[in-house]
Formats: structure tokens, sequence, C-alpha cells
């Protein structure tokens, strides 16, 4: 760690003058040219035009967006570990509904913050309101207190999954984005997974406030971590990450590289930065779930979420109606879909980006990891819900097989099967919509990905609310037929997206490109 330091979060900025463009290049300065290479090319003239290939998409390093992935994937984590590690302690879970309400509609202003004044102060403004609405709540003993405390603190933790999407999107063509975007969305499956776990631990053998302790120590370590190691990826602040960010936001790494190479950012690289910032929309979420492609694709996403929460919040207390677990052992029980969903990381971010790199080889368009492709040339709906929708099917079967092994009381083991496979499915169908979603609005990926946890968290509040009664009513058996029905119902949508998405993107594009020339007509008027 001691060498390789220095070079966690630092992108290197490029002078592109005269003759030190080709001292640069073999430097590595961003372009990637070697001494050897070097030596050949001709030395430019001053005042010609001398052309040069666009600039990189990203100049971080495949290991930094290594790092930097799997640091915000764990940060995001703090979202559902801190919605799912009081499910062995409580029976009822009515009471979540109006912390899924705060916990959709406060990505909806972090995430467009984010989109326009960079990703490191939303993760600050994140940590302090998560980290102090911990500590409230392991010292209160008021029910009012622990309510209103619990919203803060869900306030606080509901950003960071969009904005670890937002970070991938900003590092990370489309090339392989599919295997990133499912390493990024690891702790959204994880934390409900690991949360039982940890919270069944907790509570049989500390007491139920010790959780709140847990996710204050646990949530202060990972935010130390992610501001140490990881860099502004904002396109709006950094481009392509050749250009330092404000100096509170930069990593110690990035402080001592200034200081040792004071080197001006290259014409080049500056290019890369979207010179016009926009204002702070909070509403700009609500306004992707208006699209036709980004409302179809997030409301069936969502739909997916939960009937998968619906599965989560109920299995304790089917397992202690039949076993009698405690709450440890309860907690156990959900390994087999952490297990699963760490699974689908590998097998769906990998079939993912093949398939993307099958479609662009048929049409002749060149991949490149450096360099963003065009959208408009690549069937992108196809490349993602071709590898999602088989998915979705499949994790209709592995839900219906969870309701009848529970509802005939098989074994254990069964059931634990089932739920290996819903993890593994599910995951995996989840994660090409989250790409789907980013590939297609590139310009605010965190906005989009708040707006798919605006729609996911009000779902599935809904789902939590009635699938207790519902399950009192008919069984847990029929309950997965309902879930399974619902998604099967509605999984047409998809289809229409596959079929249509490309032209509702064009008109789109033409939409805004009709307002972009209002804007401007005014201007050239004044002019």
């Amino acid at each position: 760690m001691a060498t390789a330091g220095p070079q966690i979060g630092q992108a290197k900025s490029r002078e592109l003058e005269g003759p030190q463009v080709l001292e640069d290049g073999a430097n590595n300065g961003g372009n990637g040219i070697s001494e050897e290479a070097a030596k050949n090319e001709p030395v430019p003239v001053i005042g010609a035009s001398v052309p040069f290939d666009p600039p990189l998409y990203s100049v971080f390093t495949a290991r930094q967006k290594r790092i930097t992935v799997i640091i915000v994937s764990f940060v995001a984590m703090i979202s559902p570990l801190s919605g799912t590690i009081y499910y062995p302690a409580l029976t009822s879970l009515a009471t979540d509904l109006n912390v899924s309400i705060f916990q959709g509609i406060a990505p909806s202003f972090i995430a467009n913050y984010s989109d326009i004044y960079g990703r490191k102060p939303a993760y600050a403004i994140c940590i302090v309101i998560y980290f102090a609405a911990n500590v409230g709540l392991a010292l209160q003993n008021n029910y009012a207190a622990l309510m209103v405390l619990r919203c803060l603190q869900s306030t606080g933790s509901s950003a960071t999954v969009a904005l670890g999407g937002g970070s991938v999107a900003d590092m990370v063509t489309r090339a392989e984005r599919g295997k990133f975007i499912s390493y990024a969305s690891l702790g959204v499956t994880l934390g409900p997974a690991l949360g039982p776990i940890i919270g069944g631990l907790l509570t049989e053998y500390l007491g139920w406030s010790t959780i709140f302790w847990f996710l204050s120590i646990f949530s202060a370590v990972l935010f130390s971590v992610y501001f140490i190691f990881v860099p502004e990826t904002a396109r709006r602040v950094v481009g392509n990450g050749s250009k330092l960010p404000p100096c509170l936001f930069m990593t110690p790494f990035q402080r001592i590289e200034r200081r040792r190479n004071p080197a001006p950012e290259s014409a080049a690289d500056i290019t890369t930065i979207k010179a016009k910032r926009k204002r702070l929309n909070p509403f700009a979420a609500l306004k992707i779930l208006s699209e036709k492609e980004g409302g179809v694709t997030l409301g069936f996403g969502s739909l997916m979420f939960g009937g998968y929460f619906m599965v989560l919040t109920t299995l304790p207390t089917q397992l202690e109606e039949r076993f009698s677990f405690s709450p440890v052992q309860t907690g156990l029980c959900y390994l087999p879909i952490f297990v699963g969903s760490l699974c689908s990381r590998s097998t769906a971010g990998w079939l993912l980006d093949w398939n993307f790199r099958r479609h662009a080889t048929r049409l002749g368009v060149e991949i490149s990891k450096d360099r963003q492709q065009d959208i408009e040339k690549l069937p992108i709906e196809a490349a993602r819900l071709q590898i999602s929708i088989p998915m979705i099917y499949t994790t209709s079967l592995c839900v219906l097989a969870y309701g009848w092994t529970m509802q005939t009381n098989s074994s254990l083991a069964g059931i634990e099967a089932t739920l290996f496979f819903l993890g593994l499915f599910n995951s995996g169908g989840l994660s090409g919509l989250n790409t789907l979603v980013v590939d297609t609005h590139q310009e605010s990926p965190a906005t989009a990905m708040a707006a798919n946890n605006l729609f996911r968290c009000l779902v599935s509040a809904g789902a939590t609310a009635i699938a207790v009664p519902l399950i009192d009513r008919i069984g847990i058996g029929w309950t997965s037929v309902f879930i399974a029905g619902v998604w099967l119902c509605f999984s047409p949508c998809l289809w229409l997206v596959l079929i249509y998405g490309a032209k509702w993107r064009q008109e789109k594009k033409e939409a805004l490109d009709r307002a972009k020339q209002k804007e401007t007509l005014p201007e050239s008027g004044e002019k």
C-alpha cells in the first residue's frame, strides 16, 4: 500500500504546448504514448494545426477504478443495512412506511446536488446527517424520538446508493459498465442479506441499542476510507479526472502530488468538463420518471424490488412460526441470499459486458475502454435487456419455489436453496436495469439512480405494508403466486422498451434540441 498510495485517487494533468507534448506522452501523462513511440512522432510546428485523438473518457487507471467501485459499494451498503438490521428484533414492520418515504425522497435532492457540485461534497452531507442520527438513536429511549431519528438516519444513508452509481458512470465507459455497475450495486443487495445476520447477533448478545453504535462506528470507518482514497469523479467538476477538485475535497495523495508536480492542465482535458452548470433542481428525479423509457424501466425495477422486499421482510416471521428460531438463527438464514447476490456480480456483470461487445462487433463499432461509445450507434436496450429479461422470468420461478416450499413445510435446506437462487437471479436482473438507466442518462447519472431509488423505496414501502396481512389471509404460497404474477403481467413493458426504446430516446433528444434552440434564440436577438 505504501508504494501504491500516492497513485490512489490521483489523475495526472497533461500539457499540450509545442514539443512538450512528446515529453508528457512519454511520462504517461494521460495520452498513453510510450517513450519509443514518442521518438518517432514528428515535432509539432508552432502555429500549425496539430491533430490529436479525442481526450480519454477517464484518466483514472483500472486499479483506481476498481478501488473506487469497491469503496463506494461498501459505503452504499449502509442504506439497506440500516433498514434491515432490525428485522430479527422486530416482529412488525408497519412503521417502516414513514421511513421508506424519507429514504426515497432524500436522494432526489442530494444526487442532483452531486451531479452539479461534486460527489464528495454530497457524501460529506450524508455522513454528517447519518452519523449524528445514529448517535442520537443509540442514546434515546423514547418511541417518538426513535421514529424521528430513524427518518433522519434514512435521509443520510439513502443517497449513497445513487452517488455510487454516479461515480461509476463518471469513470467507466459503456463497454465495461455492466461489470462495474454490478459491483457498485453490490452493497444494495448485500445489505438486506447481511443486515439481519448482524442485527440478530447484536440483539441477542448485546441488546438492540448496540445496533446504532455499530452503525455509527461502521459508517465512520467507511466514510474515512472513502475520503482518504477515493478522488472526486463528477465530470462537471473534474472532467475526465485530469482537473483537480477544490483543495478541501482532494485526497491526501492528490495534495502531495500537487505540491510535487504543480503542472498546468491540458486544454484537451478541460474540454471534458461540462462547462455549463445547471441550477439545482430537486425535482429532476421526478422528470426522469415521466419519460417513456425511463419511467417504464424504473417502474418495472421498482416492482421487482418491492416483491424482493416482501420476501425479506416476512422471512423472520415465517421461520419463527415453523422452526422457532432465535434472532441469530433467523439472521443466519439470510446467508444464501447473500451468497447468491455475491455470485450474481460476476455472472450478470460479465454477461452484460459480453452482450454489449457482441452487438458492437456485429455493427462494426470499435470497442474501447478508454473512450466512450456513441449510444446512438448501438442498440443499448437490447444489449442490457436481452440479459435481464431471462433473469427476471427465472426470478419469478424462484419466488414461486420459495413460497411453496415454505407453505408445504419443506425442509430448511429446500427453503435455503430457493433463497440462494432468488438472490442470484433477482440481483442479476436488477443489475441490467440499473445499467440501462445509467446508460441512457449519462448527463446526470446520480440523479437517474436517485429516481430509481425513489420509485423503489415508495413501492417497497407499500409492498412491506401489505405483505403480512396478505400472507395472513391467503398464505405464503399464494402470496408468492401474487408476486410472480405481478412481475409476469408487467414484463411486456420491458419488451416495449426493447423494441421502441431507441425510438423514444431519439424523440427525447429531438425535444431537448428544440428546447436548446429556443433558449439560444433570445440570446442571439439581444446580441
